[in-house]
């Protein structure tokens, strides 16, 4: 029973939903159009709303209202069937019928007028031009004779009209009298007519011709006595300006610096800036102009291009420097007993066309031998040529008989040929002033061995110059890759023993140069040397166990490193891998020798020349300085603090910088070490190794001077520096080394103490005191379910309507996206109407045309059977 009871209500329960809601749903609806929605639990005393639901008739009834709404005013949408009604007063019970009538004729004739005259221009007034009406211009009665000078203008005669114009059938134009008409005289002919029009302009001509000439003959009598006039009146102006000029005062010194500035030179317009592919295009055209001059020296070449050859001269000849531009005179030669002149021009021109062409064919690069070479064949076929004149040369054996009883003096002909042998050998040790870029190292290599410094940078510069960026286009992958070249190249020079250093700091220039033109593809080069070293520092810890102290060419490219790109970023994509690498140097590679010390102090260099600007902490730098204090002394129990790798309190290389001879102390002298060192010491005495250690150890302690200057502003100063101080006091001082390493040492300690410590040691808080118990009740105010604590009534309901606001925003974008939708299943339903219709009609026509074509194809084969 109970069952059934329960049963019996959720069946009753669609029922009293539905007629809560007013009869809208059908009395029985269809249970799977119910939807419940079921709650987890029960709470007592909440109400629930929208626990049952029909989302089929909710769904249904929003259709229905769309269709009686949305849909009547999307099919009205271009449609305007309002009727307003314009008449003035119609409504207005305050104004009678007749003025209402007399008020709309007024509006009706002022709408009529308005429309009426916009374009009617002449209506109202009449327009004008310099006083004649533009209605009487319009006429065109004012043409004047083409033949006529004058200004006089009229209108065409009748005569004139009937002469050119007149045609047809009717008679020529005549102005006759009635009299004559009634006489009946015959009227003149076209003929007559234009002759006699003919004759009356040229009757006028002269007429106008003769008053022109009057009216010159007058004017050429008044200038002649305007001359006579002008005489007179110009002596008496003269004395007119004469008593003016006495009349007027000196001027004061402000005018005349009025008019000396008038009258001051303007400043002249300078030539405009020239940009930089135009100063390159120039550049590149002087350094080829050049090489060509310079190609011609070498090749003896003159100035018109040709071979220069040493000329005959006669025994008589003054030699004073005298030359023709040309000489015309032609050699004589007999043949069959006749002269030949002839033969010896055409000789002599193919000769010089010959040695013209040699000339262009011969290339740049010629040697020394081969240009000797050419001069002694040219003089052997000199020699051989009939027209050489052999027989004026001195005899070689009466030369050497010569030689033996007097001085020999040099003809002027051996003087020129020396000479150009000697431009030609100076043109070809020049330096060529046009280089190709080059596409390997070797070929750069190959450019710049064997050449002073000076020469080296000329042929960079020049090659920089011959290859901008702005000439061709592919210069700039030239010169991107000549950056890699020169790096690999001072890498080289490193390398060397002993290294190129003043070539290197050099090279420095160009290299800055093509870095900033290009710095992209110069810190691609840089990163890839770095990381080259550091992979050969890990295979040499993984194969080994331990790492050396990489060469001088590393630590060069660590320089130029710091030289080329910013070194006080934060970050920067160059030089903070290279700051990464010096930490790897000063903490994985052991110090074995001196040389792995004057190594490690360059790096520390490199380091506080890098943090100068950015005042960057580097604990690294502090733990190799401190290393090599400790291997500076003698070796202890208890020095302070424990040593950090590299370096080892006890073993091998724990007194590497310890010096304990006296003598050598008192012969020490402090100099700057030379990076020499680094590249591979030589067999050294002991004094000179002991030298070298004090060096070492001076250098340590100038850095830490610049360190302790350096980082004396951080708040944790006096922690970091506590292990140096204890060494520089307890150790160093003891030691006996020369008085400058102790004052040097005493500064350090004194610059330490002056630094004031920024920061508090940390101590621990003291506890609180406990609070007396409070016996005054806290009063907590408890809101309703449902809200928040600790707000306002004012909060509250601005929340509440905030609340409010998104509930309806929310609601009104679902139904305004319903809209949309309805609107889209309209538009498509009317748009497949539409295309059925239209294949409907189509399905027909196809159809009829079958028909009328089946109805053909009948009566064509009953014809066929007749």
């Amino acid at each position: 029973m109970g069952k059934a009871k329960r049963a019996g209500a959720r069946r009753q329960a669609p029922r009293a939903l539905a007629g809560a809601r007013g009869g809208t749903a059908k009395a029985n609806p269809n249970p799977f159009e119910v939807k419940v929605n079921r709650q987890k639990f029960q709470v007592l005393g909440r109400k629930t709303r929208h626990d049952v639901g029909l989302p089929g008739v909710s769904r249904a009834r929003a259709i229905r209202k769309r269709t009686q709404t949305l849909l009547k005013e999307y099919k009205e949408r271009d449609k305007s069937n309002v009727f307003t009604d314009k008449r003035f007063g119609e409504y207005n019970s305050n104004i009678s019928p007749e003025e209402k009538m007399m008020k709309r004729f007024a509006l009706e004739q002022q709408r009529h007028h308005e429309k009426k005259s916009i374009y009617n221009l002449n209506e109202d007034e009449e327009l004008t031009h310099y006083g004649q009406s533009l209605a009487d211009i319009e006429k065109h009665n004012d043409i004047v004779d083409s033949d006529s000078d004058t200004e006089e203008r009229g209108t065409l005669s009748a005569e004139l009209t009937a002469a050119h114009f007149g045609g047809g059938v009717r008679p020529p134009y005549k102005k006759t009298s009635p009299q004559e008409d009634e006489e009946g005289n015959k009227p003149k002919s076209r003929k007559e007519l234009i002759e006699e029009l003919i004759a009356k302009s040229k009757q006028g001509k002269r007429e106008r011709q003769a008053q022109r000439e009057d009216a010159m003959e007058l004017t050429e009598k008044l200038d002649q006595d305007w001359k006579e006039i002008q005489t007179l009146l110009s002596r008496k102006t003269a004395k007119s300006e004469n008593k003016e000029k006495k009349e007027k005062p000196k001027p004061d010194a402000y005018d005349m610096m009025v008019r000396e500035l008038g009258f001051e030179m303007k400043a002249q317009p300078s030539n405009r800036m020239k940009t930089e592919e135009e100063l390159a295009k120039e550049e590149q055209e002087r350094l080829k102009k050049l090489e060509a001059e310079r190609l011609a020296r070498m090749l003896g070449k003159g100035e018109d291009g040709h071979v220069k050859r040493p000329k005959h001269m006669s025994a008589d000849d003054l030699n004073d420097g005298f030359t023709l531009d040309r000489d015309g005179r032609h050699l004589l030669s007999y043949k069959d007993g006749k002269m030949n002149v002839e033969e010896n021009i055409q000789e002599e021109h193919s000769r010089e066309d010959c040695g013209q062409e040699n000339g262009e064919e011969e290339g740049e690069d010629e040697s020394n031998e081969e240009e000797i070479g050419d001069e002694s064949r040219e003089d052997s076929e000199e020699s051989d040529d009939p027209d050489s004149h052999s027989d004026l040369e001195p005899n070689v054996e009466s030369e050497n008989e010569n030689e033996k009883s007097k001085e020999w003096y040099p003809t002027p002909r051996t003087r020129s040929m020396s000479s150009d042998q000697e431009s030609r050998r100076a043109a070809h040790s020049e330096l060529p002033y046009t280089f190709a870029a080059p596409e390997t190292c070797e070929e750069l290599k190959s450019l710049l061995s064997g050449r002073s410094v000076e020469e080296q940078l000329l042929v960079v510069e020049r090659i920089q110059k011959c290859n901008h960026p702005s000439l061709a286009e592919g210069n700039k992958a030239n010169l991107e890759k000549l950056f890699g070249f020169l790096l690999e190249y001072i890498g080289d020079l490193a390398t060397n023993d002993p290294p190129d250093l003043k070539i290197i700091d050099k090279l420095i220039v160009p290299l800055y140069n093509l870095c900033q033109m290009f710095p992209e593809s110069a810190s691609d080069s840089i990163k890839f040397v770095l990381r080259d070293a550091m992979h050969e520092m890990e295979e040499m810890i993984e194969t080994k166990g331990r790492a050396l102290f990489p060469g001088l060419d590393v630590l060069i490219y660590l320089k130029i490193t710091g030289m080329l790109f910013p070194t006080s970023d934060f970050w920067h994509p160059v030089v903070t891998p290279a700051l990464v690498c010096m930490s790897q140097l000063l903490t994985k590679c052991p110090v074995a020798s001196l040389q792995d010390v004057v190594k490690g102090l360059f790096v520390c260099c490199l380091f506080l020349e890098y943090v100068s600007l950015s005042r960057r902490f580097i604990p690294e730098l502090l733990n190799f300085l401190l290393g090599v204090l400790y291997i500076a002394t003698p070796n202890k129990q208890s020095q302070g603090s424990a040593l950090v790798h590299p370096f080892r309190a006890l073993g091998k290389n724990s007194e590497l910088l310890l010096v304990s001879d006296k003598d050598d102390m008192v012969t020490w002298q402090r100099r700057s070490l030379s990076l020499y060192w680094a590249s591979g010491l030589s067999v050294l005495t002991a004094a000179e190794v002991n030298h070298a250690r004090l060096s070492c150890l001076a250098v340590c302690l100038a850095l830490l001077k610049r360190c302790v200057l350096l980082y004396g502003a951080l708040p944790s100063f006096h922690a970091i520096i506590r292990p140096l101080r204890a060494l520089l006091t307890e150790h160093v001082a003891n030691c006996s080394h020369p008085p400058e390493l102790q004052e040097l040492s005493q500064s350090i300690l004194s610059e330490m103490e002056e630094q004031k410590q920024l920061c508090r040691p940390l101590i621990c808080e003291k506890s609180k005191p406990v609070p007396l118990k409070l016996f005054t009740p806290r009063l907590v105010k408890v809101l309703e379910f449902g809200r928040k604590q600790g707000s306002s009534k004012e909060e509250q309901e601005r929340k509440r309507l905030i609340h409010k606001h998104k509930r309806e925003f929310k609601g009104a974008v679902r139904e305004i996206r319903k809209d949309n939708q309805f609107l889209a299943r309209m538009q498509l339903s009317e748009i497949m109407e539409r295309d059925a219709e239209r294949k409907r009609k189509v399905k027909h026509l196809f159809n009829s045309l079958a028909t009328q074509e089946g109805e053909w194809k009948a009566l064509k084969r009953k014809k066929f059977k007749k």
